[in-house]
C-alpha cells in the first residue's frame, strides 16, 4: 500500500490516491439473478430479482453462478418481510450473506437510502469488499489519520495555508493538465476551503458541537477528518446540517466542537439553535433580539401593558416569516407594524420557539434551586453561579434582554410593568422544565417567575 506524502504548503487532496478508493475499483460488480416464472403478490417496488417465498438453500443454489450475484426473497419464517441475498467469495469463503430489506420510498438495509436495488447492491458489495480487505487499515483511520499531515487536526492548528493548490489528478504519459486558475475555487475540496477561511474579527469564539446527520453521498467522497475515502452500506457517513462538514460516522466522535455554521445550511431564524444562529451571522446575539428590542425601545417603552398585552397572532406570524425569509433585512418599522405589541409578541415567540431555551435545560435545576433560597445574598450568589453554566451565546442574549427589561421597569408609571409582572410573562418563555412530570413543572412556574424577577432587579450586579 503506497501512502503519498506532500509538503504542508503544497497540499494536494488525495483524489484518486486513496487506498480505499483503489479497493472500491476492485470490488465485485452486481449480477442480478432473475426469476424465470411469474411470482404472485410481487411488491411493485421490486423487479425480476424478486423470487417470492423461497428457502435459504434455494437462494444459495441460485446465487452460486458468480460472485456479486443477488436476489430478493420473501421470508418463510416472517411472511411480509423481505431479504436481500448476496453471494461473496473473496474473504467470505464463497458464502451467501442475507440482509433484511426495507422500503419507505427508497430501499435500505440500515440508515443509508438508495433509489434502486442495483445501487444498494453495488454499494453493499463495495462495503463488504473494503471491510474485508482493509480491516486493519480502517481500524487505524480515526486513531492515526492516514494523511495526518493534511488531516483535520493539523489543518486546524495552521491558521491558513500559504496558497491553496488545485486538485491534481493522474494524467497519462506524465502530461500536465491544461487550463488556468479560473476554476481554482471550484476545484478545491471542502477540506482545503475550511483550512483557508479567515476568522472574522467580530465573530465571538463560541464553542458549538456539530449537528451530524446520516447522509447518503453521491459519487466518491472523502472524510474531512481522516482524509480517507467514504464508503458504507449501513451508514456511509454523516454531514453536519449546520456547517456541511462530511466525515465517517466513526470519525464524527473524534471531531472537536468547532462547528462554524454556514448561512447556506442554516435556512431559518426562528426554531434555530441559538448558538448556531449567532455563529452563522457572526454576531454576539440573534439579530431578532437586537432588532426587536431596538424597535421597542425607540417607540414602545411607555406603552401600557408592554409585553403583557398580546398583538394579533397573524401579524406576529408575519414578522416571524419575514425574519426567516429576509434575516437582518426584515422590516419591522412603524410603517409596517404600527402596533408595538406585534413586535413584543414576535420577540416572545422567538424565545418560545428555541429548541434549547435561553436558560438551558442543563442549567435549569441550578436556577430553580437558587430561586428557592430565602436569604437574598445567598440567592444572588447562587444565581451568579448558575449564570456561569450558560453557553456564551445564551449568556449574552440573557444579559442584553435583562438590561432591556430593566429599562422597561424604569418606565413603570406609564407602562404599568414592574419586575414581578415581567417575571410572570418571561419566566415560562426563557425557562422550560426538562422532562419533568406535570405536577413538578406546574410547581416550578412560580420559581421561574422569581428567577426572572431577580435577574431584572439585580441586572447590574449579576451580569
Amino acid at each position: 500500500m503506497a501512502i503519498h506524502v506532500f509538503d504542508n504548503d503544497e497540499y494536494r487532496p488525495p483524489v484518486w490516491k486513496s487506498y480505499l478508493y483503489q479497493l472500491q475499483q476492485e470490488a465485485p460488480h452486481p449480477r442480478r439473478v432473475t426469476c424465470t416464472c411469474e411470482v404472485e403478490n410481487r411488491p411493485k417496488y421490486y423487479g425480476r430479482e424478486y423470487h417470492g417465498m423461497i428457502s435459504r438453500e434455494e437462494a444459495d443454489h441460485l446465487l452460486s453462478v458468480a460472485e456479486g450475484s443477488y436476489l430478493i426473497r420473501e421470508s418463510q419464517r416472517q411472511p411480509g418481510t423481505y431479504t436481500l441475498a448476496l453471494r461473496l467469495r473473496t474473504g467470505f469463503g464463497n458464502q451467501t450473506r442475507n440482509f433484511r430489506l426495507y422500503y419507505d420510498g427508497k430501499h435500505f438495509v440500515g440508515e443509508k437510502r438508495f433509489e434502486s436495488i442495483h445501487d444498494l447492491v453495488t454499494d453493499g458489495l463495495i462495503t463488504l469488499y473494503i471491510e474485508t480487505k482493509a480491516a486493519e487499515y480502517i481500524a487505524k483511520m480515526t486513531i492515526n489519520p492516514i494523511y495526518e499531515h493534511v488531516g483535520y487536526t493539523t489543518l486546524n492548528r495552521e491558521p491558513a495555508l500559504k496558497k491553496p493548490a488545485p486538485v491534481t489528478r493522474d494524467t497519462p504519459d506524465g502530461k500536465e493538465p491544461h487550463g488556468d486558475d479560473s476554476g481554482l475555487e471550484q476545484r478545491l475540496t471542502s477540506l482545503v476551503r475550511r483550512a483557508t477561511l479567515k476568522e472574522n474579527d467580530r465573530a465571538p469564539k463560541y464553542e458549538k458541537v456539530h449537528n451530524f446527520k446520516v447522509h447518503t453521498f453521491r459519487g466518491p467522497h472523502w472524510c474531512e477528518y481522516c482524509a480517507n475515502f467514504m464508503w458504507g452500506l449501513i451508514a456511509q457517513g454523516v454531514k453536519c446540517a449546520d456547517c456541511g462538514l462530511n466525515v465517517h460516522k466513526q470519525c464524527s466522535k473524534m471531531v472537536p466542537n468547532d462547528c462554524k455554521p454556514d448561512l447556506k445550511h442554516v435556512k431559518k431564524v426562528y426554531s434555530c439553535d441559538l448558538t448556531t444562529l449567532v455563529k452563522a451571522h457572526n454576531s454576539k446575539r440573534p439579530m431578532v433580539v437586537d432588532m426587536c428590542i431596538r424597535e421597542i425601545e425607540s417607540r414602545g417603552l411607555k406603552s401600557e401593558g408592554l409585553y403583557r398585552v398580546s398583538g394579533f397572532s397573524d401579524l406576529i406570524e408575519d414578522v416571524k416569516l419575514s425574519f426567516d425569509r429576509d434575516g437582518e433585512k426584515a422590516d419591522i418599522s412603524v410603517n409596517v407594524y404600527e402596533d408595538i405589541n406585534i413586535i413584543t409578541g414576535a420577540l416572545k415567540l422567538y424565545f418560545r420557539d428555541l429548541p434549547i431555551p435561553v436558560i438551558t435545560y442543563d442549567a435549569y435545576p441550578r436556577f430553580i434551586e437558587a430561586a428557592k433560597l430565602a436569604e437574598p445574598d445567598e440567592r444572588l450568589e447562587a444565581l451568579h453561579e448558575a449564570l456561569k453554566l450558560l453557553p456564551p451565546a445564551h449568556y449574552e442574549t440573557l444579559k442584553y434582554l435583562m438590561a432591556h427589561l430593566k429599562r422597561v421597569t424604569q418606565n413603570e408609571k406609564d407602562n404599568l410593568m414592574n419586575a414581578e409582572n415581567l417575571g410572570i410573562v418571561f419566566g415560562p418563555t426563557l425557562m422550560r422544565a426538562p422532562d419533568l412530570d406535570a405536577m413538578t413543572a406546574l410547581n416550578d412556574i412560580r420559581y421561574q417567575r422569581q428567577v426572572v424577577e431577580s435577574l431584572i432587579k439585580n441586572e447590574d450586579i449579576l451580569f
